[in-house]
């Protein structure tokens, strides 16, 4: 494809057609750029897709990384019933996803279904918006992953050496090096191994267990009582009111599924998306829930001092978590080096999905660079220059660390906050459209029965907008510079450059996929 040019083809969606599946959208939709099918070809199977989607959120992970903030916003209230709200809030986004995956499966996700779904008018802007927003929650989802195996290897050598004191560039020096190993990896070696997706789903489910038996054996048998982990409120905010603290707190369950829609930006990789994204986005969903919610009861029950959680000196809370529940700081060790693991498997998928994204942005003209950025690369049948940019990009936010941890603790935080936003576009479009079967075909794979599906869009759009205000509150009162929640001026500096890149660049070469029997 020359620069400049735009050449359009029928939706990768015919390929994944199945007989008498879908004929109502057969070439009815448009899109603008290449079809990675006839570069890279489609070579994930259905397991390696749910593989791949699951290790990306790595949901009991997510919670032990996290497992600090919702002790002091809540406690054990926020850390047993906030994975069951959660499951449902996230849920309904994730019937959303799924239903739209079945009929729209490209790497495009979102943003392609919010430029079909808007009106001509806007759909431009909005799916711009859209695509924008959500490849900076992957950008975000990346650095947040990336940061747990510095601070756990930082966290081991306090632990042994007591007298050591960390600084600001340990972690950042191993943070980067992880960073850019994972990318050598992706680049060169993924797409001749991707039954690593396989290994990193069976090798961190048999972490869970592993973990989660050997803390209830040795605990044995002096659990703490049932009220203390079921009926115990703790509120170290400085909140007054508990709903704020408990709402605020909500981010650590809400990490069990940060990068739940993975698997959407892998259906131009995989074999018959329109039927296997779906099941990889619902299997995501319970799995991560059975996991995440069973291992959070067996912590509670086996760890007698949630102050000592809080205040541990390694700077990794559950590292203390597992030696109470253990007594054993060899077995703790263990564990933090197997959460280690867990990382570096999630972000070698995460690296692989945020670059796809990347990618099909730059397919659809909608980045500055997108000539580089939208190429696959001959030998590697990856898109090199999309996975560089997001390594550029977070290694320029881990310089942050070096200034402020905060600071960057509220680019991590962005993520969640950035990727509810894009499930809120199409939801809200959805309806828009009354949820015609112009857009959404009767004879699609994956169909939510009755006023279940306005039900699941409307809770979509809802639980956005809650998010986006309690995330961006602080974590504690009074507000000081090292405990301010900076997430909201990340927010301001990331429009700021998408609007930036809209009037320099997309504001004329962008344009997103249509149904061509749309009038609108």
């Amino acid at each position: 494809m020359e620069s400049g040019e735009m050449k359009v083809e029928k939706a990768s969606i015919e390929a994944e057609r199945q007989p008498g599946q879908m004929e109502s959208l057969v070439g009815q939709v448009q899109l603008k750029g290449l079809d990675l099918h006839t570069e890279g070809g489609r070579k994930m199977s259905y397991l390696e897709t749910i593989s791949a989607s699951w290790v990306i959120c790595d949901s009991w992970a997510g919670l032990a990384g996290t497992v600090a903030l919702a002790i002091s916003q809540g406690g054990p209230v926020t850390l047993i019933y906030g994975p069951i709200l959660i499951f449902i809030l996230v849920g309904a986004c994730t019937l959303t996803l799924a239903e739209l995956a079945s009929v729209y499966p490209t790497a495009g996700g979102q943003y392609h279904w919010t430029s079909i779904l808007a009106p001509k008018r806007v759909n431009r802007s909005l799916s711009y918006c859209c695509g924008i927003t959500n490849m900076f929650s992957w950008i975000a989802i990346c650095t947040g992953i990336a940061i747990i195996p510095a601070q756990c290897i930082v966290g081991m050598i306090v632990f042994y050496n007591p007298n050591f004191t960390p600084q600001p560039w340990h972690s950042f020096l191993i943070y980067q090096a992880i960073n850019g190993c994972v990318l050598l990896y992706n680049i060169t070696l993924l797409k001749r191994s991707l039954w690593i997706h396989d290994v990193s789903f069976f090798v961190t489910l048999a972490s869970f267990l592993v973990i989660t038996i050997t803390c209830v054996a040795k605990s044995a048998p002096h659990y703490e009582p049932s009220v203390n982990v079921w009926g115990t409120f703790l509120n170290g905010s400085g909140w007054s009111s508990g709903g704020v603290a408990f709402l605020t707190g909500l981010v650590t369950p809400n990490y069990m599924y940060a990068g739940i829609d993975g698997a959407l930006h892998l259906a131009e990789e995989c074999i018959d998306a329109a039927i296997v994204v779906p099941r990889a986005l619902m299997s995501t969903l319970i799995i991560g829930f059975v996991t995440s919610f069973a291992f959070m009861i067996a912590m509670l029950y086996c760890t007698s001092d949630l102050d000592a959680v809080v205040a541990s000196s390694t700077g990794v809370p559950i590292y203390e978590m597992w030696r109470q529940a253990t007594q054993s700081n060899t077995a703790a060790t263990v564990f933090i080096v197997l959460l280690c693991c867990a990382a570096t498997f999630a972000l070698i998928g995460a690296q692989q999905t945020a670059s796809r994204l990347t990618w099909s942005l730059a397919r659809d003209r909608a980045i500055m660079g997108s000539h580089w950025l939208s190429q696959i690369h001959s030998q590697c049948q990856v898109p090199v220059w999309g996975l560089i940019f997001n390594f550029a990009v977070m290694f320029i936010i881990g310089c942050v660390y070096l200034g402020s941890s905060s600071a960057f603790n509220a680019f991590i935080g962005t993520g969640l906050v950035l990727q509810h936003i894009s499930y809120a576009f199409p939801a809200a479009l959805l309806l828009y459209r009354k949820r015609s079967e112009t857009w959404l075909p009767g004879d699609r794979s994956f169909r939510l029965p009755g006023l279940s599906g306005f039900a699941v869009n409307i809770i979509t759009i809802c639980f956005a907008i809650l998010v986006l205000i309690f995330y961006d509150f602080p974590t504690s009162l009074p507000v000081s510079g090292s405990s301010m929640n900076y997430t909201a001026a990340v927010l301001g500096v990331m429009a700021l450059c998408g609007i930036l890149n809209w009037a320099l660049y997309a504001r004329t070469k962008y344009h997103g996929p249509r149904l061509l029997q749309s009038s609108e």
